[in-house]
């Protein structure tokens, strides 16, 4: 997910959703932070684990958005917090491997920092137009941009994330030059390209398929290594012809110095939760794939995105500032 798309949000509002069923447990508390607002497909996330973790852990469970900061503020409470097993970070693996790409200078390490604990979900990126256009599949838009090139615009939820960087790869692939819109959020986007104002955008699959599937918005390709479970009509880039594959997931952390045997006690009970047909439902419903990983594949996974994108970001010159 895009990092912005969840940067607005409210601390008390979470604290209080969570606080019945938080402290109706025993044991000691046990706060996930979560850097994005309440609301959306990763918070739902953050919330099932909540709701399940209790009894598997013997500990009450809260979820705070600990928003801000592209998700640095959360990210660096985590990182600042003591390694007592009270604090959790959930947050996406783009967030962690691409922040300290794109920042002057890193606010974190993430393969120091931080005590792997599951990867827990996946999600999907995609390529979606407006009906203002008239293209039905990538073949055509990609058509269509060729002959409209004074109108190739496209829009990503912020600059800096996952969608940006594989906007900037189709550049790249397609051998044609398109002039990048950030947003802040997927939503702007959406009521972008209902209203025909921006001809295609890449941002995530959760939040365009609602309205694909009413036919406001056309999704034209998913950027997975292969269709999506979600829309299995779809073709992905591959099979669209350009050698293009872009995923996104979820991790959870603890800080630095954690007990080890925590860490996996934690993600056995993560794993378990995420199998329960119940669970997988609800996430299926925001368009999650649950997961449920080990610690050490949490780190193979981190560490292969970050081989993968560091030279994509790199070539990209992209930079913020502190």
């Amino acid at each position: 997910m895009d990092r912005r798309s969840f940067l607005t949000g409210s601390i008390g509002w979470s604290l209080a959703a969570g606080a019945g069923e938080a402290f109706a447990q025993s044991g000691p508390l046990t706060r996930i932070i979560f850097p994005f607002a309440a609301g959306g497909s990763g918070d739902m996330l953050c919330r099932q684990l909540a709701q399940y973790l209790p009894p598997l852990i013997d500990r009450s469970v809260i979820v705070e958005n600990r928003t801000g900061g592209d998700g640095l503020i959360g990210i660096r409470a985590v990182k600042g917090a003591a390694p007592d097993t009270t604090t959790v970070l959930v947050t996406t693996g783009p967030t962690m491997y691409l922040l300290p790409m794109v920042e002057n200078q890193p606010s974190y390490d993430s393969a120091k920092d931080f005590i792997p604990v599951s990867q827990i979900a996946r999600f999907e990126f995609v390529v979606v137009v407006s009906p203002s256009i008239g293209v039905t599949d990538f073949k055509q838009l990609v058509a269509w941009i060729k002959a409209n090139p004074s109108k190739a615009s496209y829009g990503v939820p912020s600059s800096g994330t996952i969608p940006h960087f594989t906007g900037w790869q189709l550049e790249k692939a397609l051998g044609l030059s398109m002039t990048r819109v950030a947003y802040r959020g997927s939503a702007p986007i959406i009521t972008d390209l209902v209203g025909g104002h921006i001809p295609f955008a890449v941002t995530t699959l959760s939040d365009t398929i609602t309205q694909h599937r009413a036919g406001g918005i056309r999704i034209v390709a998913v950027s997975g290594p292969a269709r999506s479970p979600f829309l299995p009509d779809v073709p992905n880039l591959k099979e669209a012809g350009v050698d293009l594959v872009a995923d996104g997931w979820y991790g959870m952390w603890l800080p630095a110095g954690s007990s080890p045997d925590f860490a996996r006690k934690l993600s056995a009970a993560a794993a378990e939760v995420l199998a329960k047909p119940d669970v997988k439902e609800k996430l299926n419903a925001v368009s999650l794939i649950p997961v449920g990983s080990t610690p050490e594949d949490l780190t193979k996974a981190l560490a292969a995105d970050t081989a993968f994108w560091q030279p994509i970001v790199k070539a990209t010159g992209y930079k913020i500032t502190n």
